[in-house]
């Protein structure tokens, strides 16, 4: 919903929800400059590696996520429910759900591979 001013609502459960993948699904309202997104994973989910132009931050809502940063996963971070992880731009990260898990993200800029569907890491072999 917008007015005059450019201000918009949103309600999370108005939201569209895409199924990515068999165990992730996501919700995402976009801002000229920003991204946030509601990411919902199940347990054993795997995001596979990978690195985008956007800054990241993903906050846990439920659940928890396993992160492997860098070219070679060496440094190793859990998130869990109440806590933030910020990942610069093109900084190379994948994460494993630890059980089923609900995270929001915020980019900067959007990301666009995610709003015309070619973020085709998601399905790599």
């Amino acid at each position: 919903m917008a007015n005059g001013s450019g201000v918009r609502f949103f309600r999370w459960d108005d939201m569209p929800r895409e199924r990515v993948t068999d165990q992730l699904e996501r919700r995402l309202i976009t801002g000229d400059r920003m991204m946030l997104a509601h990411v919902y994973l199940e347990k054993g989910c795997i995001v596979p590696r990978h690195s985008h132009e956007n800054e990241q931050l993903t906050y846990i809502l439920e659940g928890a996520l396993h992160f492997y940063i860098g070219e070679d996963g060496a440094e190793e971070i859990v998130v869990r429910a109440g806590e933030v992880l910020h990942i610069p731009s093109h900084v190379p990260h994948r994460a494993v759900a630890l059980e089923d898990t609900l995270d929001v993200d915020i980019f900067s800029p959007p990301r666009q591979d995610w709003l015309d569907r070619t973020d085709t890491y998601f399905h790599r072999k």
